[in-house]
């Protein structure tokens, strides 16, 4: 499928020439409408919650429709075969992608990070940006359409005017926050992992605003009443969301697709975000000289653990290999990571590949990855390669080449990017 990567439209989440289904006639992309909203609906006949969802979905979207409101959607399959396709299909009031579009639908699920079914994800019909990814929740809560077109709060809205002191004092958010870099802190009292993080936190913050004034915190709780609230921030250095403002809270987890705490996110002095996923940066930078910790462009695996679900990721192992020589090979993935990332940044979008160096022998998701993409045992003075595709349904692609480079790492991703490497399937 051939993207244009000068402009975002329907066109180029779909492709122009995609002709879609309209139950038993067909409509080009092109000519969807151009106003509105279009949602992408993930789902599948085998998968329950789907089939208890489909029909509330399907009331919703007529009544949206019925009041004027210009909403479209286009089913996405994740069923096993074309037959139960159209027989789930058949149950629909709208569009759908065909089912023989599989590497669409593959691309469609990479693209916006679908783990589960049903999804909903909305669309500017106008411009093809996302507006939410949990539009299933939007439609849910508002299924005649009240809230249409359900954007989503920006990060100002959400916050709101107003942040707490540890002692309760109110402060003005635009004041306490003005050309300084501050990071969001989702935790929780009754959290086991945030009451380990947050003394590490804390410790952290007085060491970097003993020598910079740019710096601050903002806790989001997912405490469950106001009273564990005030008792863990009382134990913070840092300013808060009002426990009161719980619809900034959800606002807020959802604008940074927050779905386990603790979860730290750093923003810069002009609301941009600087690093979304920015605790294990943080942990492993006790003295804060890494502030105001963007990420790397060649990350080490245990720290980008996370990423591999969801991401296409590019990882060398270089556990038997010396400290110098794994120096060169994160030096020969720096150059193609950082034109990736730069890319992606000018889209305002999410890099299309990660880049990571295992160097720790004992490393739980190093082994665990080895294992997966049998790689075998270390190897003293030997380096693997491997690209882990685990959300194009659990695929990944050895390295066969000889000595890592700049220009063989380079040679590698083209021939990804071509499709010219011998697939491998996890779990085979």
């Amino acid at each position: 499928l051939d993207h244009d990567d000068t402009n975002t439209n329907m066109d180029t989440v779909l492709g122009k020439d995609t002709q879609l289904l309209k139950k038993d006639s067909t409509i080009a992309v092109s000519d969807l409408p151009k106003e509105g909203v279009i949602g992408l609906y993930f789902s599948a006949h085998w998968c329950p919650p789907c089939r208890g969802f489909t029909p509330k979905l399907a009331d919703a979207y007529n009544k949206i429709r019925a009041n004027g409101k210009a909403l479209e959607i286009v089913f996405v399959s994740s069923d096993k075969e074309d037959k139960a396709f159209t027989d789930y299909y058949a149950e629909q009031p709208w569009l759908a992608l065909p089912y023989d579009k599989r590497d669409l639908k593959n691309l469609l699920s990479k693209k916006y990070k679908v783990q589960g079914i049903p999804s909903l994800v909305l669309l500017d019909a106008a411009t093809g940006q996302t507006i939410t990814k949990d539009g299933r929740s939007a439609i849910s809560e508002d299924p005649e359409g009240a809230k249409f077109p359900w954007k989503p709060k920006t990060l100002l809205e959400a916050m709101g005017d107003v942040l707490v002191k540890p002692d309760g004092t109110e402060v003005k958010r635009e004041e306490a926050l003005k050309g300084k870099h501050f990071g969001l802190y989702f935790s929780a009292h009754w959290c086991p992992p945030c009451k380990m993080f947050t003394p590490q936190l804390s410790e952290l913050y007085k060491k970097v605003t003993k020598t910079r004034d740019d710096f601050e915190i903002v806790f989001v709780s997912s405490d469950r009443d106001e009273a564990a609230f005030k008792s863990y921030h009382g134990d913070m250095p840092w300013l808060a969301l009002p426990y009161a403002n719980r619809d900034g809270k959800t606002a807020l987890s959802s604008l940074f697709e927050v779905e386990g705490i603790p979860t730290f996110v750093m923003i810069g002095p002009d609301g941009k975000t600087i690093n979304a996923e920015a605790r294990a940066a943080v942990s492993s930078d006790p003295e804060g000289k890494e502030f105001p910790w963007a990420p790397k462009p060649v990350e080490d695996l245990e720290a980008k653990g996370g990423a591999l679900n969801e991401s296409t990721a590019l990882v060398a192992f270089c556990e038997g290999v010396s400290e110098e020589r794994a120096a060169e090979v994160k030096a020969a993935l720096e150059g193609l990571a950082k034109e990736v990332i730069a890319k992606a940044a000018e889209k305002d979008e999410d890099p299309s590949m990660v880049f990571c160096v295992a160097t720790d022998k004992e490393g739980n998701i190093g082994k665990q990855v080895r294992k997966l993409c049998e790689l075998g045992e270390v190897e003293e003075g030997k380096v693997h390669m491997v690209i882990l595709d685990i959300p194009d349904q659990g695929a990944f692609y050895k390295y066969e080449g000889g000595d890592v480079t700049a220009e063989t790492v380079r040679e590698y991703v083209t021939k990804f990017e071509g499709k010219s490497l011998t697939r491998s399937q996890l779990g085979a």
